[in-house]
């Protein structure tokens, strides 16, 4: 039985949030992957798509998520299914920033409208 302690969890950050990987086909041999992604207030991801669906799960703070061009607004229990191929933009709360869990299958692919597909390191 495979098991990622904590202190081996992988961490990345990019402009707009930080990312802990705590399972992945490269982090305990996991066919999805399972990661925690953290906003700092007013905060906002680029327009991006997956080649996969994606399950988002609020656990603190909120967000505003744009999903193929209709806002939807999240906070702390709320789970949000992205369906593949289409945009999405994540944008935390103004005054309290956000963290949620997401998983979605290993191996997934994410491009931007100015990006060829690529495999994010949290997914990896």
């Amino acid at each position: 039985m495979p098991v990622v302690r904590h202190a081996d969890a992988r961490r990345s950050s990019t402009p707009n949030a930080t990312t802990t990987t705590f399972a992945s086909p490269t982090l305990g041999g996991a066919r999805v992957a399972l990661w925690r992604v953290e906003m700092v207030p007013g905060a906002s991801g680029p327009l991006h798509w997956f080649d996969v669906e994606q399950v988002w799960t609020v656990l603190t703070g909120s967000a505003r998520i744009e999903l193929d061009g209709e806002p939807v607004t999240v906070g702390p229990g709320d789970t949000v299914v992205m369906p593949p191929q289409l945009p999405r933009r994540v944008h935390a709360d103004p005054e309290a920033g956000f963290s949620a869990m997401v998983t979605a299958p290993g191996g997934a692919l994410a491009a931007t409208p100015d990006s060829d597909p690529v495999l994010p390191p949290w997914i990896a």
